[in-house]
């Protein structure tokens, strides 16, 4: 059974140390909500963008050949493109 340590290790291999991976991400967050639009849009329109950062963070702080990030992008604008075909 793996260790918090062993997970940390690897997650640290694939995604780089978290402490820059942290301020990548909370750069590309900051931009975002301080725009005049962010406060209003619904709560999953917030939380998708602040995903897709939090994953771009990653990419850009990681490995870059990491299919599943990228993955997850495209998954977290699927939700919100979902429920904007539903709301027609």
């Amino acid at each position: 059974m793996d260790t918090i340590e062993q997970t940390l290790l690897d997650r640290g291999k694939k995604y780089g140390d978290f402490r820059d991976h942290a301020y990548i991400s909370q750069s590309i967050k900051s931009i975002m909500h301080e725009t005049d639009i962010w406060h209003k849009l619904s709560c999953d329109k917030q939380e998708s963008l602040d995903m897709i950062a939090h994953k771009i963070g990653r990419i850009l702080n990681g490995d870059p050949e990491y299919k599943d990030s990228w993955h997850d992008i495209v998954g977290y604008a699927k939700l919100v493109d979902d429920t904007l075909e539903n709301n027609k």
